[in-house]
């Protein structure tokens, strides 16, 4: 069996990549790195680095003209700053009724049918992608929920012929629990970046930066990449 890994360079994408790495080997892993229009490249130059560090074959995509009408504020057109604050205090201000700033429209649910299609095409019966529980909490991150997973798995296998079917295993786990199964995988979290921000280090101040960090603190670690 051969699986196509969504591989953004980030923490959680990065350990999705490992697992299918151990359950299929390395022969039968492809990792598929997209472009959306994110301010910087600095993901795209992680997961590089980790394709390589794995040995496995990876694609690019670019999607980024699908995402040319969206403000957010992630995205290089965006009027918007990202937020210097946690998820969960940006999910105090929405009050839990609707995403973050920093939520791409429906970014999960393209990738994941972009991926479906390449993967038919390089014979892939599986496709991980690194959801997890903390990014849908509040409704922050939609597309990361368990509702939203088996919808689009549901999609994928009815819509591939029941070729193809997807697998968020961190979907009921938080990010300190990715983090544990990735440090007992051995990921190379030194090669991955996670920062909304493209400067030459992490900012430490976006949400994305604090909840990181959060995560191998608790599982009382030094984050790697801060080394």
């Amino acid at each position: 069996m051969k699986a196509m890994v969504l591989s953004s360079g980030g923490v959680d994408s990065t350990t999705a990549l490992g697992l299918a790495i151990k359950k299929y080997g390395k022969e039968n892993v492809i990792a598929l790195s997209v472009s959306y229009g994110q301010k910087h490249d600095k993901e795209i130059q992680a997961a590089r680095a980790v394709a390589e560090y794995y040995g496995i074959e990876q694609l690019f995509l670019d999607l980024s003209k699908i995402f040319s009408y969206s403000n957010c504020s992630l995205l290089k057109q965006s009027t918007e700053e990202i937020p210097e604050e946690s998820y969960a205090e940006q999910i105090r201000e929405t009050g839990g009724e609707k995403p973050v700033s920093t939520y791409v429209p429906f970014r999960n649910g393209l990738f994941l049918s972009s991926a479906a299609s390449l993967a038919l095409s390089k014979g892939c019966s599986v496709i991980y992608y690194g959801a997890h529980a903390d990014d849908s909490a509040g409704f922050a991150y939609p597309d990361c929920s368990p509702v939203f997973n088996k919808a689009m798995n549901d999609a994928i296998w009815e819509g591939s012929g029941h070729q193809l079917r997807i697998e968020a295993p961190f979907v009921n786990m938080n990010k300190a629990g990715v983090v544990k199964m990735g440090l007992e995988l051995g990921v190379p979290y030194e090669l991955t970046w996670s920062c909304y921000e493209g400067g030459e280090t992490p900012c430490g101040k976006c949400g994305t930066c604090i909840d990181r960090a959060a995560a191998f603190a608790a599982n009382g670690v030094k984050d790697p990449a801060l080394d």
